[in-house]
């Protein structure tokens, strides 16, 4: 099935937006110690990934069989996996993502970090789970921007199916008497005023002269 241009470019801005080794990638635990490699040094420490075969974390010496893949590496920041800017965002669309100078490289964090509550005065919060934010950011991680996009669409999207329900409704609404079987005689109303009967004149009556008093001089003196 051939899509138009506007589908195509649709289609390219959701890969853009949600990947399919988006989720994968957001599930996987990193930094553990690879099962097969775990005893050959610290090396083998799993932090990389593969976004063509999304097959779990990889350490250093797993990579080897992925030299012609696209693999990311992920780092930490205070027990949270982060991973850098410069290299995210050439797969992925990071925009309204918080993003972190941690050792002099600007880094976003992979998934949410629990916050009780926002503090006294706080103006921006992340959409998905409430972190106290920057004012240019609507979301704190890329797995609050994945959720908080897919609730927004999941709305919109209800949002249309009721609209349409809606219009659908609308459009059966015919008047009653406005609705006639395709052998019903059609009505038509006229607006003009109707045009009144010709008045009947009688020539008799009105030629007819009523006779006067008579008269009479007055007498002389």
């Amino acid at each position: 099935m051939m899509l138009s241009v506007g589908e195509e470019e649709e289609e390219e801005r959701e890969q853009k937006i949600r990947p399919p080794w988006l989720k994968p990638l957001l599930e996987t635990t990193f930094f553990l110690h690879c099962k097969i490699h775990g005893d050959s040094s610290k090396t083998s420490e799993c932090n990389m990934y593969c976004l063509d075969c999304m097959s779990g974390a990889l350490c250093s010496y797993c990579v080897a069989h992925h030299r012609h893949h696209h693999v990311i590496q992920i780092r930490r920041s205070s027990y949270h996996d982060v991973i850098r800017v410069s290299e995210i965002q050439k797969v992925l669309d990071i925009t309204g993502v918080q993003t972190y100078i941690i050792n002099s490289a600007r880094v976003v964090f992979l998934n949410e970090r629990p916050q009780p509550r926002p503090g006294k005065g706080v103006m921006k919060t992340c959409q998905t789970c409430d972190r106290t934010l920057l004012d240019t950011y609507s979301f704190c991680s890329l797995g609050c921007k994945l959720t908080g996009t897919k609730l927004n669409r999941d709305i919109k999207a209800s949002q249309q199916r009721k609209q349409q329900q809606r219009n659908a409704i609308d459009s059966n609404k015919t008047p009653s008497f406005l609705q006639h079987d395709n052998n019903a005689v059609k009505v038509h109303y006229n607006m003009s005023p109707p045009t009144p009967p010709p008045t009947i004149v009688n020539h008799t009556t009105t030629n007819k002269r009523r006779k006067g008093i008579p008269r009479r001089a007055p007498l002389g003196s």
